[in-house]
């Protein structure tokens, strides 16, 4: 679960990111969150990784108190979480497989594991027979499975997906949305940040959009178009 409680968020400089937001999103739930540039989705996706405290209000995630949370606890904390970036940031100089176990070796996962998980996870993403491709041998969208790919092989119970689709074409978009979709339905909790109007609107998740700084509108599943 993730919850922010009476969020407000200020930055060096006076920049007022957040402005009191409260939002809840349950295990096992699928959520977009949407808002123009400078809205402050960033910041709430790096309150919900610890890479930025609240400067009021609370933030909980998978079970841990950020306000009050230990510096040794926070790699723990993030291994709960698996994100997927917009630009993929996979290492160019190592194999698909390659990248895989670099996540895994950071929790410190042994080759045992690296060899039962790895086959299973891109065989769930479409890429069965790519763990000996380099990235620059594949397409954009193929990269951006590999990179959703990371985030789950280490069977986190939320993934972050930070406009996964935005270096895609519109059919790459849909794949990896559905992607997703299915992952999430596994049980994985998924929370997308997304411009992509027609992604949202074909998918019918929950919406949260955010404006200046505040939640404006959350609609539950099916019931908000852009």
């Amino acid at each position: 679960m993730i919850r922010l409680v009476g969020v407000y968020k200020e930055y060096d400089n006076g920049s007022k990111a957040l402005k009191g937001v409260d939002m809840k999103i349950d295990d096992g739930e699928f959520v977009f969150l949407v808002g123009p540039s400078g809205s402050g989705k960033s910041t709430i996706i790096k309150l919900i990784t610890a890479e930025e405290a609240a400067s009021e209000g609370q933030v909980i995630v998978n079970g841990y108190n950020l306000n009050n949370i230990r510096r040794w606890q926070i790699p723990f904390m993030r291994r709960t979480l698996g994100v997927v970036f917009q630009d993929f940031r996979l290492i160019e100089k190592k194999t698909v497989r390659q990248n895989l176990e670099f996540a895994m070796r950071v929790i410190g996962a042994g080759r045992k594991e690296m060899n039962k998980r790895i086959p299973y996870v891109l065989e769930l993403v479409g890429l069965g027979g790519k763990a000996d491709a380099y990235p620059n041998q594949l397409s954009g969208g193929e990269q951006q499975r590999v990179a959703v790919a990371r985030a789950l092989v280490n069977n986190p119970d939320t993934i972050i997906a930070d406009e996964p689709t935005g270096n895609l074409d519109p059919a790459r978009s849909l794949e990896i949305m559905t992607l997703l979709e299915r992952i999430n339905a596994m049980g994985t909790t998924m929370l997308v940040v997304t411009h992509e109007r027609e992604l949202v609107n074909r998918f019918s998740k929950r919406v949260v959009s955010i404006k200046d700084g505040s939640l404006i509108r959350d609609v539950q599943e099916g019931g908000y178009k852009l």
